[in-house]
């Protein structure tokens, strides 16, 4: 292989050309900037879904009905809850109510 085409593989590879990146989780929930990211999320039974807090300050994950209620989570912490019944399931933080989502189990 000539020292051309070597230089181009190598910098491909450094650029993260031809690497396969992961997506993120259907099943993840990032908050951050006082929001629920994404708002609104459709996974099939039998999911986890994990709420991640990646922000300055506490949070809470209630559900509307009544299903699911996590303590306050601090920055860096993780709400799980494994959803086994289909349905669209409406939640808030209780702290600041005017974050609400949604998570639809198919």
């Amino acid at each position: 292989m000539n020292s051309k085409i070597l230089t181009g593989v190598l910098f491909a590879g450094a650029l993260g050309f031809g690497a396969s990146q992961a997506a993120p989780d259907p099943g993840d929930v990032s908050i951050k900037n006082f929001s629920f990211g994404p708002a609104a999320i459709t996974v099939p039974v039998g999911t986890t879904v994990n709420w991640h807090n990646n922000d300055g300050e506490p949070h809470t994950v209630v559900s509307a009905d009544g299903l699911f209620r996590s303590a306050a989570l601090d920055t860096g912490e993780t709400f799980s809850f494994k959803f086994t019944k289909a349905g669209t399931f409406k939640y808030v933080c209780t702290i600041h109510p005017r974050m609400v989502a949604s998570v639809t189990v198919k």
